[in-house]
């Protein structure tokens, strides 16, 4: 871990001066605001739970999801939408129609990026290759190299993403796959320092992409014994701005804030799981400064 974070101190050293010190240095003519949206751990929850369910009654489901959507995208022209893996697995949805049904819903709601959650894999890397075919927005990691397998070509390291004057940059981080994929799911594919990789390449969307913002999707898990979670990504990180987590099913009613290696604080966020919350995350950016306000939508 020290070794990490000497290694994280080193190649991000060139691009501090950009983050300090707040999530921006940069002059903006007019005050600017994104509404970020955020999922995680849906896993295949098309329909809402039953009314008489003990814990969430009628609550989920796609069609509110997208309603919501909807309504939000009426109200701001500049929304962002997101989700952080386990897109797939948990109901008969999955064992029937393999994925194509979720992905080509969250399609017709304008998903901008997903990353890739453990339950992606859960048919191999082959079937899952195909599903990502029919996508109509971006799945990102930054951490598995997907070279030599049949997932080459179809996954991103990081994207970009443009909102008026606000470039955002979006990286996407999967967890150890030992002991949750199986060896024959994963395939080829190498698992890689998610924090170090995270780092280098946030530094790169800083640094060389010049963006303003750099967004963490994470199936990292929040808390996680003895491998890397959200909670050491914000910790031993500099150049990533907010965490988007999930893994973990953990409902937040607001973010946890951490201090970067840098001194920021550093929001992390998750929206429980099921499908039956989704997180909007207002942020503002102005000349002198950017504030963000969150709160936990429930989909009814």
């Amino acid at each position: 871990m020290n070794n990490r974070r000497q290694f994280i101190k080193t190649v991000a050293a060139g691009a501090a001066f950009m983050t300090l010190p707040n999530i921006v240095k940069a002059n903006y003519a007019q005050r600017q605001n994104i509404i970020i949206l955020h999922t995680n751990d849906v896993h295949s929850h098309i329909d809402p739970f039953p009314a008489n369910h003990n814990k969430f009654p009628s609550q989920g489901g796609f069609a509110a999801r997208s309603a919501i959507i909807q309504q939000i995208r009426q109200k701001y022209e500049h929304v962002l939408l997101l989700d952080s893996g386990d897109i797939f697995q948990g109901t008969p949805y999955f064992n029937y129609y393999g994925g194509k049904l979720e992905l080509e819903l969250m399609t017709r709601m304008g998903y901008d990026a997903a990353t890739l959650g453990n339950h992606e894999f859960d048919n191999g890397v082959a079937h899952l290759s195909q599903q990502i075919k029919k996508a109509g927005f971006p799945f990102i990691n930054t951490n598995y190299d997907v070279t030599e397998s049949a997932l080459e070509n179809l996954i991103s390291p990081w994207k970009i993403i443009q909102k008026g004057n606000i470039k955002i940059g979006i990286i996407g981080l999967g967890i150890q796959p030992d002991g949750l994929i199986a060896p024959s799911n994963f395939g080829r594919i190498k698992y890689l320092d998610p924090i170090i990789k995270g780092e280098t390449t946030a530094t790169l969307l800083k640094q060389d992409k010049k963006c303003n913002m750099v967004i963490a999707l994470s199936h990292l898990g929040l808390k996680m014994e003895g491998q890397p979670d959200d909670i050491t990504l914000a910790r031993e990180t500099k150049n990533i701005d907010m965490i988007l987590g999930g893994h973990t099913h953990t409902f937040l009613e607001k973010p946890i804030e951490e201090i970067n290696l840098d001194g920021r604080k550093i929001t992390i966020h998750q929206s429980g799981w099921a499908g039956v919350k989704m997180e909007q995350i207002n942020v503002v950016f102005e000349k002198e400064k950017t504030t963000t306000t969150t709160s936990q939508l429930t989909l009814r």
